[in-house]
C-alpha cells in the first residue's frame, strides 16, 4: 500500500482550468475562500459564468485545502497572511509552467478570488516584485473586517490602500464582513472600484424577500468581473518632483 502523499505550501499546484468556447478575452486566476474548495458550488458556478463571458478561469487550492482531498480532514486556514506567498507561487507557476497556453500571452491576466482568496490577491497587489503580467485584481466579497468585529482596529483596508493595481470589489449589500452602510462611508483609494450586489450576503445571495435572486446576483457579478478583466483600468500615480514637498527619496 502506497504512502499518502504529503502536501505542503511548497507542493506543485493542480490547476483547474475552465475555458470559453469562443474567443478568450482575459485570463483570471481565481482563488477560493477560507472554507470552500476550488470546486465548491459557488466557485464552479461562477467559473462557468465567467467562461461564458470569455474568460479563461484558472483555479487552484491552498495546501490546507488540497490536503483535505487526500485525508478528508477539515483544517482552518489560519491567518490569511501566511498564504500570500502561496498565491504568488501560483501566479509564477501558472505563467511559467506547462498549464499556460501560448495563445493567452496577449490577453489581460487578472488575479482574484472569493473572500479570503480575493483579500490575498489584494495583498499581493502591493508587492513590487509581483510579475508585471498581472494587470488587476477582482474580488467577490471582500472581508473588510472579521464577522462580528466591525471596530476600527479590525478593518482590513491596508491591502487596498497599498495596491499598485486596480481592484474591483463586488460586494453584497448585507455582507456580514462589510455591510453597505459601513463601507459606503469610507473614502476608498482611487485604485478601488466598488460595485454593490443587490441585497447580497457574503456569497452574494439575497434574502427571500428580495426581488433579486442568487442567479441574478451572480450573473451581475460575473458581468462586472468579465468586463473589468477584459479591459483592466490603467493606473496613473503622481510622484512629486525632486525638491518639491512630498518627493520620494
Amino acid at each position: 500500500m502506497s504512502a499518502t502523499p504529503t502536501l505542503t505550501a511548497d507542493s506543485p499546484f493542480d490547476f483547474l482550468i475552465t475555458q470559453p468556447e469562443g474567443e478568450a478575452k482575459a485570463v483570471f486566476l481565481f482563488a477560493h475562500g477560507s472554507g470552500g474548495p476550488m470546486d465548491s458550488p459557488f466557485m464552479e458556478r461562477m467559473a462557468n459564468m465567467l467562461s461564458e463571458r470569455g474568460l479563461v478561469v484558472v483555479r487552484f487550492e491552498f495546501s490546507y485545502m488540497a490536503r483535505r482531498r487526500v485525508d478528508g480532514k477539515r483544517r482552518p486556514s489560519g491567518r490569511a497572511e501566511r498564504w500570500v506567498h502561496h498565491f504568488k507561487r501560483a501566479v509564477e507557476e501558472l505563467l511559467e509552467g506547462e498549464s499556460w497556453n501560448k495563445s493567452w500571452d496577449a490577453l489581460p491576466f487578472v488575479i482574484g478570488g472569493k473572500s479570503m482568496g480575493g483579500r490575498l490577491a489584494a495583498m499581493l497587489a502591493g508587492d513590487e516584485e509581483l510579475d508585471l503580467a498581472v494587470k488587476a485584481v477582482a474580488v467577490l466579497g471582500y472581508p473588510f473586517h472579521p464577522q462580528g468585529k466591525s471596530e476600527a482596529e479590525h478593518w482590513r483596508l491596508e491591502p487596498l490602500e497599498k495596491s499598485l493595481l486596480p481592484i474591483l470589489i463586488c460586494q453584497g449589500e448585507r455582507d456580514d464582513f462589510g455591510w453597505w452602510d459601513e463601507v459606503d462611508v469610507l473614502d476608498l483609494p482611487q485604485q478601488v472600484t466598488l460595485e454593490w450586489i443587490t441585497d447580497g450576503s457574503h456569497d452574494l445571495g439575497p434574502t427571500g424577500k428580495s426581488e433579486a435572486t442568487m442567479k441574478s446576483n451572480m450573473l451581475h457579478a460575473a458581468d462586472l468581473v468579465a468586463e473589468f478583466a477584459a479591459n483592466p483600468p490603467v493606473l496613473t500615480f503622481e510622484f512629486a518632483k525632486d525638491g518639491e514637498e512630498g518627493a520620494s527619496e
